[in-house]
């Protein structure tokens, strides 16, 4: 029988704190509202001020989870207004460490934070009791992970040779390769990975949404590339403004991205999955077309299975990657003309946005930075929405639980972090 209200002050597997409250009325929908109570960093004002050469590592520690992916935007949007170009060595190097660290986040949410929901566990320590397999696979794939990123970076978290125009120093040759020999050896837990997604039971959930995300012809984008949406938009990322708007919602901390003349829009590895998939590993679109997933996906609880997928691309395209340095010299950045400071990136999460104003001694006198969850914040809203019909009826834990999976299914980063929940339904 189902209860008058449901109440989750704070629920695991999630990043950061938002509070949720549904009401309803005789079973209808009175109600919704998906506020963010967690206070603004203010990274923004924060580098105001500053040095260009300090921006990296200041953006980086937006967050501990992603750090890498705002380095690398802060990276190419400094140097678009400075005019540099950097060799191919560093933009090989960049993506590899972007991948690095984009499977670091995947795991992450794939084996921790998302399956524990489908393998009936409370939290991921239950997964040693009846899944132990699953739990050494997420510890195999999670330490490489990390160690591409140091190999490249540095280190696993924060990198610190990543450099406005160059790294401050080169991986070593004979660890890469004994990094491409692990990256081989891992395939098999990817496509583990994939196999034990695509047995979940995901909750049925269809809505028309526009989906976002950095295309390129030549490969499976994640560092640079247009951007195009499900809806037609195939831009420049110099003109990422004119098409997304920003605004601030009510009673909450995250702003809500909407596209001119339409509205929310979803970003992320189901958008990515759905605008890119002919440019997938061969491997990765196999797998998905033997599960039958393919594209245009508008599940929003499927997009798990779009990250596992991801992680098999992820493993072959860094062998790729690593195989192309073979021969690329550290020449070092060449000068061009001056431009717009901004740039786009993806991050695990979705769509980077970071622009820099740089003044004639090379201090940023503003900074303007769109993280995934912004994008996606009104979006997740709308989706909550279209599920509360499907959860008037159910009983407390699982209604809770629906809405929840669904917020999980963003691996939503409020504040770039999150990781409380409160949900309140009233009937």
């Amino acid at each position: 029988m189902p209860v008058t209200q449901v109440r989750v002050d704070y629920a695991s597997r999630v990043e950061g704190e938002v509070c949720l409250d549904i009401s309803f009325s005789q079973g209808q929908l009175k109600d919704l509202s998906l506020r963010v109570f967690e206070p603004p960093r203010f990274i923004e004002a924060l580098l105001a001020g500053r040095s260009y050469t300090e921006a990296p590592e200041i953006t980086s520690r937006i967050c501990g989870i992603c750090p890498t992916a705002h380095a690398l935007a802060t990276l190419r949007a400094v140097e678009k207004a400075l005019g540099l170009e950097v060799d191919e060595r560093t933009r090989q190097l960049r993506k590899l460490l972007a991948m690095g660290g984009m499977m670091q986040s995947h795991v992450l949410h794939v084996f921790f934070l998302a399956a524990p929901d489908y393998l009936g566990c409370q939290s991921a320590l239950e997964l040693a009791k009846d899944h132990m397999p699953v739990l050494k696979r997420a510890f195999r794939l999670k330490a490489l992970a990390n160690r591409i990123s140091e190999e490249v970076g540095g280190r696993a978290v924060h990198t610190v040779t990543t450099r406005v125009g160059h790294f401050s120093a080169q991986p070593n040759p004979q660890r890469l390769a004994s990094l491409r020999k692990e990256l081989e050896g891992a395939r098999e837990d990817a496509l583990e990975a994939v196999r034990m997604v695509s047995g979940f039971e995901f909750p049925a959930l269809e809505r028309h949404t526009e989906y976002l995300c950095l295309s390129s012809p030549d490969e499976y984008a994640l560092y640079e590339g247009r951007l195009v949406s499900s809806e037609g938009l195939d831009i420049g990322e110099d003109e990422y403004r004119s098409h997304v708007l920003e605004r601030q919602a009510h009673a909450t901390s995250v702003k809500y991205s909407t596209m001119k003349g339409g509205g929310s829009v979803m970003v992320g590895p189901l958008a990515r999955f759905n605008l890119n998939f002919d440019k997938l590993s061969r491997e990765a679109q196999s797998l998905a077309r033997e599960y039958d997933f393919k594209p245009l996906q508008r599940n929003t609880f499927k997009a798990t299975l779009a990250r596992a997928i991801e992680l098999v691309h992820l493993c072959e395209e860094s062998i790729r990657v690593i195989d192309s340095l073979e021969g690329l010299e550290d020449v070092g950045p060449r000068e061009g003309r001056r431009g717009p400071g901004l740039a786009l990136t993806e991050a695990p999460r979705g769509l980077l946005y970071h622009s820099y104003l740089l003044n004639a001694r090379g201090l940023i006198e503003k900074a303007d930075i769109v993280t995934p969850t912004a994008h996606n914040a009104l979006n997740m809203e709308e989706d909550l929405r279209s599920l509360a019909p499907m959860i008037a009826s159910l009983p407390e834990r699982e209604a809770t639980l629906r809405c929840e999976m669904l917020l999980r299914a963003y691996d939503p980063c409020i504040s770039c972090s999150v990781h409380s929940v409160k949900v309140r339904v009233h009937r």
